[in-house]
């Protein structure tokens, strides 16, 4: 009997599925329709499954993190996006040099979902 996991996916809220789309795909997201409605975003390595549903306290409370080569990068390309105006409540905040030489980056998305990418 083998216990190994394949996979795994998250399923991410969102308060507005139809912005919510446009702003991972901005982010530079691949979105491929899912299961029920739902939109797998992958980039990289990484994968998350977009859902068309939304509580508040939840949503708040959500994190992703993400391993990347260069936080301030990531910086540098949200926030222009952010700055659009076209994504709501979103905001990313600079970088900021933590524990030792990690660098981490916060975004919060249209929903209130904090993405972490931490260098």
């Amino acid at each position: 009997m083998s216990l190994d996991i394949k996979s795994m996916n998250v399923y991410v809220p969102a308060k507005d599925f139809e912005m919510s789309k446009r702003f991972y795909t901005a982010l530079g997201f691949e979105l491929t329709e899912g299961w029920a409605g739902n939109f797998d975003c992958r980039l990289g390595n990484s994968l998350f499954r977009l859902q068309n549903y939304y509580v508040k306290d939840w949503a708040n409370n959500f994190m992703l993190q993400f391993h990347v080569d260069d936080a301030s990068a990531w910086y540098d390309h949200v926030k222009p996006i952010i700055e659009t105006g076209d994504f709501g409540d979103a905001r990313v905040s600079p970088p900021e040099a933590v524990v030792g030489d990690t660098i981490i980056t916060h975004v919060v998305d249209p929903t209130g979902v904090l993405l972490i990418f931490i260098q």
